[in-house]
């Protein structure tokens, strides 16, 4: 009789939980090698940049060095990518954009090469680079969600909604929850056209929910959408519910098709009010209003808000918009990036 395949075979008691432990620290264990591999790179590719600047200041080296000095390297190290002319030029360049050794050992080098490349070639200030740097170390962007941020505009955006937060929330809280949203929201994603109603819109978006929450930002969950509150035997119906994991509250998102009017924060703040009697525990802040419209009048938004006793803020969304010139950049693809890394002919 033959024996049972080992995977058919009995095990001890508390064996899955330890084999479920194993695994956890063996995946641990990959990640942080893979990191070490990555900041090693990073380091040695700034170090080389510095070399070529130095040598091309110092002795008066021309570009044909570059071409030269890819032919050798890859000679010498023809199991290694990386060392191609357009790869040694981004290393100069990476170098020149950040001259500062510690910052690039303490921070860059937690970033993949790729991400370096999109910071230089999407962004032309050091300042910006630096904030999306951090946002990407933050946040654990990938390369093609560090590009998506850049292009939509991220750091223009951030905190520029309508907001009555300042007075109706304590600090720190305050300036969390205003950093929390945007204005405007970006839904090309959807690929809807301007003529889209409210309830199509919602539609699109609970369908579209992943990329929805990655233009939300960090620290939003779904709950649910046409939430069924019941109050005094009558029902409402909440468009969109997260809740806000750094905040800690629920935030209740309502849309709206056409211009802002003063009397949509009448329909919310009642929303709000229902949401923290019947859903909000009693550790939860209080619950959080968004309100997106097409457009807005930002004095009368302005207005509307300061004789509100809830926190509530109002934004616009747009559901199609072409990038400005300077945006629609020369940025390779990945797959490029890698034919350049290995050395071959695109």
């Amino acid at each position: 009789m033959s024996e049972k395949p080992v995977s058919l075979m009995p095990v001890p008691e508390g064996y899955d939980h330890w084999l479920g432990e194993l695994k956890a620290r063996i995946h641990n264990a990959q990640q942080q090698a893979a990191r070490a591999v990555n900041r090693e790179l990073v380091l040695l590719y700034w170090q080389i940049g510095q070399d070529i600047l130095q040598r091309q200041t110092a002795q008066g080296w021309g570009a044909k060095v570059i071409e030269r000095l890819a032919h050798d390297l890859r000679t010498a190290f023809p199991e290694m990518k990386g060392f191609s002319p357009r790869n040694l030029k981004y290393m100069r360049a990476f170098a020149q954009a950040w001259p500062d050794a510690p910052f690039v050992q303490e921070v860059l080098a937690q970033l993949p090469w790729y991400h370096q490349l999109a910071l230089l070639d999407k962004l032309p200030s050091q300042e910006a680079r630096r904030w999306y740097a951090a946002q990407a170390i933050e946040h654990g962007w990938s390369r093609n969600v560090l590009v998506m941020q850049i292009e939509t505009r991220l750091l223009e955006r951030k905190g520029q909604a309508v907001t009555n937060f300042d007075a109706r929330l304590p600090a720190p809280q305050s300036d969390l929850a205003r950093e929390s949203l945007k204005d405007p929201y970006r839904f090309d994603f959807l690929g809807l056209t301007e003529e889209a109603q409210e309830r199509e819109i919602e539609n699109a978006l609970v369908k579209h929910v992943i990329e929805f929450l990655l233009e939300l930002g960090a620290g939003f969950a779904f709950v649910g959408r046409q939430v069924l509150l019941n109050v005094g035997g009558d029902e409402f119906f909440v468009d969109l519910l997260f809740y806000h994991l750094k905040l800690r509250c629920y935030v209740v998102i309502e849309l709206k098709g056409g211009a802002f009017k003063p009397e949509h924060l009448g329909q919310l703040g009642f929303y709000l009010t229902a949401v923290d009697m019947q859903v909000k525990a009693e550790q939860d802040n209080p619950t959080i209003g968004l309100l997106l419209c097409k457009s807005k009048n930002t004095v009368v938004a302005e207005y509307a808000l300061r004789d509100k006793a809830q926190p509530i803020g109002v934004a616009e969304y747009q559901l199609i918009e072409s990038l400005p010139e300077e945006l629609q950049t020369s940025l390779p693809s990945i797959e490029q990036i890698e034919r350049e890394l290995g050395g071959e002919d695109e």
